[in-house]
């Protein structure tokens, strides 16, 4: 629950699931919310995809996805596994063979689509590889592959056919007895994706993986996934989270966690508040806020900054961050510490001088919180 009793109407409530384990990363209950992303490298290009894997993981990413089609990318999945510093899930379409291999490789998860798994037998098949190898499955539905009884049922993909898919496999796993799982229902259209996630959290208490599927390239798929997913966090379903993006596996880590940032759900790094600029700006927000965006990258603490190019908004906004810069008059502006007017700094040395600030403060936090434990 993100809690606030001075402001109450920030609250969020997150929905009751049950936990399960992603290797060492807890899903669902009162565990963090987890960002996750999934490689775009040949899985069988062992290095290219270990150092995509690393990528994301110094971004932020709890745990990062791996396809395996074919036999070639479950034998080169044991090197990524062993080099991987955050859990590995192992996609699956069609041939159950590779689940059981990725168990065996030494994968966290096993990804798999009722869809297109195969039958009973086989889904018990990969339960048992599961359990032997101490894995948990995440059951993903998609509307792109829902199996033809559905279809032919209700005509379509909808948000019935989808929730009705995964209860299914909810109890075909169940009937094996087994209960590490957690559950996806995604689609490409935001309205279907979030009707369908509705109805699940209201039918299950397993953990659910948030995602708006095929949601487009930077930009739109951005968009889209803040809609879609913002809605339903604020609803308080999502245990875990994957914005799918056409674009490196990193955007979608660090769009993921502003998405989290934006409702207070969870944070990482410096959140920068900036204004989008006018004629009152008394320095160049845009080319600021991008040098600073890329500067503070490496800040992994907590942290709030507000950059405002002019008086107007910018002490207020300064009140309620950590450190604030406000844009004045004369080439200069107004440096806030803890929302209190601290020094003015010239605007050809500010960005210097906040970074250097913000570098600092994160140093402090962080003795604090070790000095806490």
């Amino acid at each position: 629950m993100s809690h606030n009793p001075i402001r109450p109407w920030r609250n969020i409530y997150r929905r009751k699931s049950r936990q399960i384990r992603v290797g060492k990363v807890l899903v669902g209950g009162d565990a963090p919310i987890s960002v996750q992303t999934m490689t775009n490298t040949l899985t069988t290009d062992i290095k290219a995809t270990i150092e995509q894997v690393q990528r994301a993981a110094i971004a932020g990413a709890d745990i990062v996805r791996v396809s395996t089609p074919d036999e070639e990318s479950t034998r080169a999945l044991k090197a990524i596994c062993a080099e991987s510093p955050v859990p590995i899930v192992a996609d699956i379409h069609f041939h159950y063979k590779r689940a059981i291999e990725a168990a065996e490789a030494g994968a966290a998860c096993l990804r798999i689509n009722p869809g297109n798994i195969g039958d009973a037998k086989r889904v018990a098949e990969v339960v048992r590889a599961a359990k032997d190898h101490g894995c948990s499955i995440r059951i993903g539905v998609n509307a792109g592959s829902l199996e033809k009884h559905l279809l032919e049922k209700y005509g379509e993909p909808c948000p019935d056919a989808m929730v009705e898919s995964g209860l299914d496999h909810i109890k075909l796993l169940q009937d094996a007895d087994f209960h590490e799982y957690k559950i996806s229902v995604k689609a490409s259209d935001v309205f279907m994706a979030a009707a369908a996630y509705q109805q699940l959290a209201d039918a299950t208490d397993a953990p659910i993986h948030l995602g708006i599927t095929e949601a487009g390239g930077l930009m739109s798929g951005t968009v889209k996934s803040a809609i879609g997913l913002g809605n339903l966090l604020w609803m308080g379903i999502g245990d875990t989270i994957r914005v799918s993006l056409s674009a490196d596996p990193v955007e979608e880590v660090k769009v993921g966690f502003e998405i989290l940032k934006s409702l207070g759900l969870r944070t990482r790094g410096v959140q920068i508040i900036s204004c989008p600029s006018c004629a009152r700006q008394g320095f160049d927000v845009i080319k600021t806020v991008e040098a600073l965006e890329k500067r503070l990258e490496h800040i992994k603490t907590p942290m709030s900054l507000s950059i405002i190019g002019c008086v107007v908004n910018g002490p207020g906004e300064a009140l309620m961050t950590d450190i604030g810069f406000t844009g004045g008059g004369a080439g200069s502006g107004m440096i806030y510490m803890a929302g209190k007017q601290s020094h003015k700094m010239s605007n050809e040395k500010m960005v210097d001088h906040i970074v250097d600030l913000v570098e600092k403060r994160a140093a402090e936090l962080e003795a604090q919180d070790q000095a806490a434990e």
